[in-house]
């Protein structure tokens, strides 16, 4: 049997990791812990994002550019289909309480953001501006540097059986279309 306790660390890769480090330390307050230097032009940073999580960065002199729309989301949060295997964005924990105050330091920043918080809820739309009892995740989203879509999550409810009411899609569905 497989057993977890969580998430280790997530890497994802930047076009500037000095740029990186100053957004994530800086801006998010999440202290670097642990810089390499790779072998053939490259570099790996991990940051702490708390509760013993991390979130790393990779860097290389020859590295890809990015590829928004398919490997990262083209414009958050509304434009976020991105491509089979890829990361569509990063959702950090954080207290309900702290939303509004996360809003400020963004807006202080000057990162680009939601500008609200968007409440998850069930319905068609999927978000509601206000408040109620559907809602189930409350969230700002913004981007970092490098475009990477992330998140400041806060779960405002308990889940049980009845939040799994959907089947699951196959290719065929898509096929099928």
């Amino acid at each position: 049997m497989i057993k977890t306790t969580g998430i280790n660390h997530v890497a994802l890769v930047c076009r500037d990791m000095k740029e990186t480090m100053h957004f994530y330390t800086e801006v998010l307050h999440m202290p670097l812990f642990k810089t390499v230097e790779l072998p053939g032009g490259g570099q790996h940073f991990f940051f702490d994002c708390g509760n013993g999580n991390a979130v790393a960065f990779f860097w290389w002199e020859d590295g890809p550019e990015a590829a928004p729309g398919i490997a990262s989301v083209k414009k958050f949060p509304f434009d976020a289909k991105t491509a089979v295997g890829s990361m569509n964005h990063l959702a950090f924990d954080m207290a309900e309480e702290e939303l509004e105050g996360a809003l400020d330091r963004l807006e202080e920043a000057g990162v680009d953001h939601t500008h609200a918080i968007l409440n998850h809820d069930d319905s068609k739309q999927g978000y509601s501006r206000d408040m109620h009892d559907g809602v189930f995740v409350r969230s700002v989203y913004f981007t970092d540097p490098n475009g990477i879509m992330l998140e400041f999550a806060a779960t405002t409810k308990n889940f049980g059986p009845g939040d799994i009411t959907h089947e699951p899609a196959t290719a065929a569905t898509k096929q099928d279309a």
